[in-house]
C-alpha cells in the first residue's frame, strides 16, 4: 500500500482507497451509489438534504457522506436497517411538503425526487400537515420559477453563484418559511437572470421549467392559412435522442427533420445554413476591425445569455460585441425576406420557428431588435425538451423513423456550421474564414484543437500570413466573467473572443434534454460526446468552410451582395444595449445606433 492509499471498510469489505476523498465519492468509485439530493460534483458541498447519511462506527449519529472525509481504518455502512429508514423519513418528510401532481407534472418520469421515493420503496405519504403555497412566477420569457415544487436543495443558488457568477438566486425566510428567490422576491423578468435556464437543467424537480410553446405552435400547425417554416440549431441533434432512450452524442438530424415534416411544417430548415452566414459576416466584421483599427477585442454575440450578461454587467464593453445576429436570427431574418419573395408569399402569412438547445433563444426572439421589416423574425423559439414533448405527444416513431434531408436553399451547410454547438465551435469556424479573407488562401489544416475541449478559458496566438492574431474562448458565465477581468486589465491582450453562456457551449443549454437514469446534470462525459457528434459531422462533411458553401454563395449573388454590405447590415446585423444591473436600460442611455 502506497503513503497516499489508506484502507476502509464497507459494509465489512476491507479496501484501499485514495486518502483525501469523501465517503460519497470512495463510495462511488467502489461501486456503492448512495442516493443524492443536493449533491452535484461540480458545486460546492451543501449536506442540506441529508439523503446520503450513513453510518460510520464509532460516530454519534448519522453521517453525510458528501461533507465526511474518509480517515483511515473507518468502518462505513450504507444500507442498514436504521440508515435506510431515515433516509426513507427525510424524503417523506420531502414529500410531506411537495405537491401531489407527479403524473401531471412536467417532470414526471424524469424526476430526481421521484426516481428516489422509486428506488426507496416509498408507496404512500405518511406525513400529514400544513403544504406551503406560492405563486408560480411567469415574468421571464424564458424561465419560469414555481416554489411550490423545490425542495431546498440549493442547487439553482449554487449554480447560479458559483458556476455561473450571475448571482440571481437565494434562499430567503427561515423554516417552514424559506424560499429560494431573486432579491427582493423581485419577478425573474426584473431580476439580474441572464435567461440561460442553467437553474433548470440542475434542478432535481420542476421548480425551475422554460416558458413553454409547444401548445402554441400546435396550434399554429392547425392554422392552414399559414405557411410554417421551422430551423433547427446545431446541438440539439447531438441530443434530442436521449430524450428517446438513445445514447448521448447520437447524431438524430434526419430523424429531427422527419419528425418536424411529420408534425405540420411546411418548409424545414438547417440553422446551420445561418452559422454559415453568420460566419460571413463575422469573419468580415473582425477583419474590418482588425485592418481598419476597430474596436477590440471583438466579442461573439450569439449566445443571447451572454449578451444580457455583458449589458448589465459590463455595459462599458457593448462596443465590443459583435453587430452579428444569431444564427436563429439571421434565418429569421432570410426566412422572411429572401425565401418569402422565393416562394411568393406574405411575410405576415409566414411563421417561423426556431429549435434551439437554449432557453435563452426565446428572450432573444422577444427582442424587439432582431425584427426585420416590421415583422417578428423568430415567432417561437422551442427547446430541445419541448420539441421532444411534441414528437412523443403527436405519436411519432423518433428512433426508427426513415431519416430526411433539410430544405434548401436554407439547408446545405458545412462543417463549419454544425461546430457551432460545441465551445470554440464559433472560433474555430471564424478563423477558418476569416484566414481566407485576410490571404485569399485556404488553411492547410482546418482544425484548431488549441480552442476545443472543456478547459474553462482557452486561448490561442494564430500565424495568419505572418500577422498574429490572439483568440481566447471562453463557456459558462463564470468564465466568462474572469475572462473579461483579464480583458479589462489587459485590453491590447486579445483580438477575438467567443464566449458561450452554457457549460460546454450550446451543447449544454438550458433547454437539452433530462439525464433520463441516476447519472448527474451536466454530466460532462455526456457533452463531451455530444460535442463529438459534432465534430464528427465536421469531419464528414466535404465543405469545411463556410464560404465554400454554394447555396451561401447564391445567397450574397441573388440577394445581399456582399459581407457588410447595406443589405446584409439591415437585416442581418443588429444592436445592443447597456443596462443597469437589473437588465432595464437607464433613461439617461439613447439607444446605440446599428
Amino acid at each position: 500500500m502506497t503513503t497516499d492509499q489508506i484502507t476502509i471498510y464497507i459494509n465489512n469489505k476491507q479496501y484501499q482507497i485514495k486518502k483525501g476523498q469523501t465517503i460519497m465519492k470512495a463510495a462511488d468509485s467502489l461501486g456503492y451509489h448512495i442516493p443524492r439530493l443536493c449533491y452535484h460534483p461540480k458545486l460546492s458541498i451543501e449536506g442540506a438534504c441529508r439523503v446520503c447519511i450513513v453510518e460510520v462506527e464509532g460516530a454519534k449519529s448519522f453521517v453525510a457522506s458528501c461533507a465526511a472525509p474518509v480517515v483511515d481504518g473507518m468502518r462505513i455502512r450504507t444500507n442498514t436497517k436504521a440508515v435506510r429508514q431515515a433516509r426513507r423519513d427525510i424524503v417523506e418528510l420531502i414529500l410531506d411538503n411537495h405537491p401531489q401532481d407527479c403524473h401531471t407534472c412536467e417532470r414526471d418520469g424524469n424526476c430526481e425526487l421521484q426516481r428516489l421515493s422509486s428506488s426507496m420503496g416509498i408507496s404512500e405519504r405518511f406525513f400529514e400537515g400544513q403544504r406551503k403555497h406560492y405563486e408560480q412566477d411567469i415574468s421571464s420569457k424564458s424561465v419560469v420559477r414555481n416554489p411550490n415544487k423545490c425542495i431546498l436543495c440549493g442547487r439553482c443558488v449554487r449554480m447560479c453563484s458559483q458556476i455561473q457568477k450571475v448571482t440571481n438566486l437565494g434562499l430567503a425566510g427561515r423554516g417552514f418559511q424559506t424560499v429560494v428567490m431573486p432579491a427582493f422576491d423581485q419577478g425573474m423578468e426584473d431580476s439580474v437572470c441572464v435567461n440561460c435556464g442553467q437553474c433548470i437543467n440542475i434542478c432535481p424537480t420542476a421548480a425551475f421549467l422554460e416558458q413553454g410553446h409547444s401548445e402554441a405552435v400546435f396550434d399554429l400547425l392547425n392554422d392552414d392559412s399559414l405557411v410554417k417554416v421551422v430551423n433547427v440549431a446545431p446541438s440539439v441533434r447531438a441530443a434530442i435522442g436521449e430524450s428517446f432512450g438513445l445514447e448521448a452524442g447520437k447524431n438524430c438530424e434526419g430523424q429531427i427533420f422527419a419528425s418536424l415534416r411529420k408534425l405540420g411544417f411546411d418548409y424545414v430548415f438547417d440553422t446551420n445554413f445561418t452559422a454559415d452566414l453568420t460566419i460571413m459576416e463575422e469573419a468580415a466584421e473582425l477583419v474590418q476591425r482588425v485592418t481598419t483599427g476597430g474596436v477590440l477585442p471583438m466579442i461573439t454575440s450569439c449566445s443571447p445569455g451572454w449578451v444580457k450578461c455583458l449589458e448589465q454587467f459590463h455595459p462599458d464593453m457593448v462596443a465590443h460585441l459583435s453587430t452579428c445576429k444569431s444564427p436563429m436570427s439571421m434565418a429569421g431574418a432570410i426566412i422572411k425576406t429572401y425565401f418569402a419573395g422565393k416562394i411568393s408569399v406574405d411575410p405576415k402569412k409566414m411563421v417561423n420557428v426556431g429549435i434551439m438547445p437554449c432557453t435563452a433563444k426565446k428572450y432573444e426572439a422577444a427582442r424587439p431588435e432582431m425584427n426585420t421589416n416590421g415583422n417578428i423574425s423568430t415567432d417561437y423559439s422551442l427547446t430541445t425538451r419541448e420539441l421532444a414533448w411534441m414528437i412523443k405527444s403527436a405519436g411519432i416513431d423518433f428512433v426508427n423513423i426513415k431519416p430526411e434531408e433539410p430544405d434548401n436553399p436554407i439547408g446545405l451547410s458545412s462543417g463549419a456550421g454544425v461546430i457551432f454547438g460545441a465551445t470554440g465551435g464559433v472560433m474555430e469556424a471564424a478563423i477558418r474564414t476569416a484566414y481566407h479573407m485576410i490571404t485569399g488562401k485556404e488553411m492547410g489544416e482546418v482544425k484548431v484543437e488549441a480552442v476545443r475541449g472543456f478547459e474553462g478559458i482557452k486561448e490561442a496566438a494564430l500565424d495568419v500570413d505572418g500577422m498574429e492574431v490572439r483568440v481566447a474562448v471562453a463557456h459558462g458565465l463564470g468564465n466568462a466573467a474572469k475572462l473579461m477581468d483579464i480583458v479589462k486589465k489587459h485590453p491590447e491582450k486579445y483580438h477575438f473572443i467567443e464566449i458561450m453562456a452554457c457549460p460546454g457551449g450550446c451543447i449544454g443549454g438550458g433547454g437539452q434534454p433530462y439525464p433520463m437514469t441516476n447519472s448527474i446534470p451536466l454530466d460532462e462525459k455526456s457533452l463531451a460526446k455530444r460535442a463529438s457528434a459534432l465534430y464528427n459531422s465536421d469531419d464528414a462533411n466535404e465543405l469545411r468552410r463556410s464560404h465554400e458553401n454554394p447555396f451561401i454563395k447564391t445567397l450574397y449573388e441573388e440577394f445581399l451582395g456582399e459581407p457588410l454590405s447595406e443589405k446584409s447590415h439591415k437585416l442581418l446585423h443588429t444592436h445592443y444595449q447597456q443596462r443597469g444591473p437589473n437588465g432595464i436600460i437607464p433613461k439617461e442611455i439613447e439607444p446605440l445606433s446599428a
